[in-house]
């Protein structure tokens, strides 16, 4: 679809589009235009559109095209990549494998959907090495098959580094901060590539059991390219409606997470989000989907506080310093 620059939803609900090429490269007032209308948005509802995000075709197609050769083979040929340390954020994770619903403290069925997933492709030289430290920095689990795997997620990875600096970039300008503010925060970080498989469904689920159970995101922002053709992503408004998100081709949606909320001292939000039946949550049916969400994040050993600039003169601000890798672990390990 040719993407307007607002696109409407259901319940007249829009979800907004912003075109980074013409912040990255636009005059002191246009970077400015972009940034005051990106600081509504992650106030209003956390989640856009992002066009013009300069990712090489050939490379995002590449990492999507080699994940969905690797989830079309058999459940063994698979079950190779899966991690044999416990809680292992890497490598292969089977169709109900996790209950994201469980992060919000809500008992539900697992989701339906199977996962493979990459983290930092180094580590950082440091002579105390914590217990937490191989959970982040670990190595990848490649699997066998396909071969082109390996080397097609290392160049989206690479490249959505990029991509990550730069809206982070957009979103220090926002804030009203340096441009280069959140750079310091990410010298190391511990970002995490995964590609999401939602099976061909042919048989009823149980009560409540969706693809993604609803949920809100652990880190700084998530860039997700999401599938072009099956929809069933959900985004609830300040309103509690769920939108549905439009089928987008050659753009990313972009959602703020947990620790950017807690960052801006909830002045911008981390929004609750689903992935359900795109044709009728309840029916016995639903076609395979795909994504693949990079969620990025800071430093396993930044300490987050609050940004003084998101507090009003005589308040004190209402979270205390975390380290983000504790953080992070807990969250992770909640979905399980």
């Amino acid at each position: 679809m040719n993407i307007a620059m607002r696109v409407k939803m259901e319940n007249n609900e829009t979800l907004p589009v912003v075109d980074l090429e013409e912040f990255i490269n636009g005059s002191k007032d246009k970077r400015h235009e972009i940034a005051s209308r990106v600081d509504r948005i992650c106030c209003d509802i956390g989640f856009l559109i992002i066009k013009n995000h300069g990712i090489p075709k050939k490379i995002k197609q590449g990492a999507w095209q080699s994940a969905k050769k690797f989830f079309e083979q058999p459940l063994g040929e698979k079950m190779k990549a899966f991690p044999v340390m416990e809680d292992c954020p890497r490598g292969y994770v089977p169709v109900e494998g996790e209950a994201l619903g469980k992060t919000l403290g809500i008992e539900t069925p697992p989701d339906l959907k199977e996962t493979f997933s990459m983290g930092p492709l180094n580590a950082p030289a440091v002579t105390i090495k914590e217990d937490s430290f191989n959970f982040f920095y670990g190595n990848n689990i490649w699997p066998e098959m396909p071969k082109e795997l390996k080397e097609g997620w290392i160049a989206y990875y690479r490249s959505i580094e990029v991509l990550g600096a730069n809206v982070m970039e957009l979103l220090a300008v926002s804030l009203g901060l340096e441009e280069n503010y959140f750079v310091k925060y990410h010298t190391h970080h511990i970002s995490a590539l995964r590609c999401q498989s939602y099976p061909e469904l042919h048989k009823d689920y149980l009560p409540g059991q969706l693809r993604a159970g609803e949920h809100s995101d652990y880190g700084t922002v998530t860039i997700l390219n999401p599938d072009p053709v099956v929809g069933g992503l959900e985004v609830k408004s300040k309103s509690g409606r769920w939108i549905k998100a439009p089928l987008i081709h050659d753009a990313f949606i972009i959602n703020l997470g947990d620790m950017m909320a807690r960052w801006t001292n909830d002045r911008w939000v981390s929004t609750l989000h689903r992935v359900v039946d795109p044709l009728d949550c309840g029916k016995p049916s639903a076609p395979a989907r795909q994504s693949i969400a990079y969620f990025m994040n800071p430093n396993y050993d930044a300490d987050i506080s609050v940004i003084s600039a998101c507090v009003n003169v005589g308040d004190e601000p209402k979270y205390k310093p975390v380290r983000a890798g504790n953080y992070l672990m807990d969250k992770f390990s909640s979905s399980l």
